[in-house]
C-alpha cells in the first residue's frame, strides 16, 4: 500500500478551468468535442520471475477530465515502475488507468502495444496543405491572436485542410521547447493561409501546456475567423520518450495516428 501511495503521489494534476476562464471558453459548456492523446514510448516493468518487459502505452484522456496531467510528473511516475513486478500486463493497465483516473479527475483509457504489434505502422504526414512555404518576414515572436483579423476578408466559401511544421510553444514549467505539427480543418469563408502561419509564428515564445494551446488556436479561429466547421489537431514531437497529441473539434473528427517523421 506504501508504495502505490508514493506512486500516485508522483502525479501532479493542473486544473482545466482556470486556463478555459482565461480564454473564455464555457467549461461546463464546451464548444468542441476532443481528446489528449499521449504516447508512452519508454514503459518497463519486472514480470514475476524479475525478467524486464517493455510496451508502448497509449493514454486518452477525456477532454471533460477535470485535470491535465503535467508531463514531467507523469514521467516520473512511468519510470517508477522500472523495477517493479507485475503478474501479468493486465494488472499494470489496471494501475496505470486507477492513478489516472483519480488524478485527472474523469475518463482516461490506456492500452499497451508490444512492438510486434505496431511494426507495420509507417510514419507519415498531415494530409492537406502545407502553409510553412511563405516567403514572409517575421518582425514578432510574440503570442498575438489579432493577426487572424481580416484574415477572412472574402466571401468564398471553403473546406480545406491545412497545416504547419513549425510551430514551437513552451512548457510553463520547464520552460523547454515544444515542437509541434499543427493541422487546421476547417470550413467557411476563405483564411489567409500567410495570416494563419503568422499567427501560429507567434506562439514561439509562449509559455503554455499542449492541450491549452490547441484549446486557445481553436478558439482564436472561431472567434475571429468564425468557420462553420472547425477541427484542431496537434501532434507534438517526443520529449522525454513522451509524445502528446491533443485534439478539439466541433463536427464529428477521427484523428490520424500515424506517426509523423519527426515523432
Amino acid at each position: 500500500m506504501s508504495v502505490k501511495i508514493k506512486q500516485f503521489s508522483l502525479l501532479k494534476g493542473i486544473p482545466r478551468k482556470k486556463h478555459r476562464k482565461n480564454i473564455e471558453i464555457n467549461h461546463i459548456n464546451l464548444p468542441f468535442s476532443g481528446k489528449d492523446i499521449w504516447t508512452l514510448y519508454e514503459l518497463s516493468w519486472l514480470n514475476l520471475n524479475g525478467l524486464p518487459q517493455i510496451a508502448i502505452a497509449r493514454i486518452e484522456f477525456d477532454i471533460k477530465t477535470i485535470n491535465i496531467i503535467e508531463s514531467k510528473s507523469l514521467k516520473l511516475y512511468i519510470n517508477s515502475f522500472n523495477q517493479m513486478k507485475f503478474e501479468t500486463s493486465t494488472n499494470l493497465i489496471k494501475k496505470i488507468t486507477y492513478d489516472f483516473n483519480k488524478c485527472a479527475i474523469g475518463k482516461v483509457f490506456v492500452k499497451l502495444f508490444n512492438l510486434n504489434e505496431i511494426e507495420n505502422i509507417g510514419i507519415s504526414k498531415f494530409l492537406g496543405i502545407c502553409i510553412d512555404n511563405k516567403n514572409i518576414s517575421i518582425k514578432s515572436y510574440n503570442y498575438n491572436k489579432l493577426l487572424l483579423k481580416n484574415s477572412s476578408n472574402t466571401q468564398e466559401v471553403v473546406t480545406e485542410s491545412l497545416y504547419s511544421d513549425l510551430f514551437k510553444s513552451n512548457c510553463p514549467v520547464t520552460y523547454q521547447p515544444d515542437w509541434a505539427s499543427i493541422n487546421i480543418i476547417y470550413t467557411g469563408q476563405k483564411i489567409s493561409h500567410t495570416a494563419l502561419l503568422q499567427y501560429l509564428i507567434s506562439f514561439r515564445t509562449h509559455n503554455e501546456f499542449h492541450e491549452e494551446c490547441i484549446e486557445r488556436i481553436f478558439n482564436d479561429i472561431q472567434d475571429i475567423c468564425r468557420p462553420k466547421k472547425l477541427s484542431v489537431y496537434a501532434r507534438y514531437t517526443r520529449r522525454g520518450g513522451i509524445d502528446i497529441n491533443p485534439w478539439r473539434s466541433n463536427i464529428a473528427f477521427k484523428p490520424s495516428l500515424v506517426r509523423l517523421a519527426r515523432q
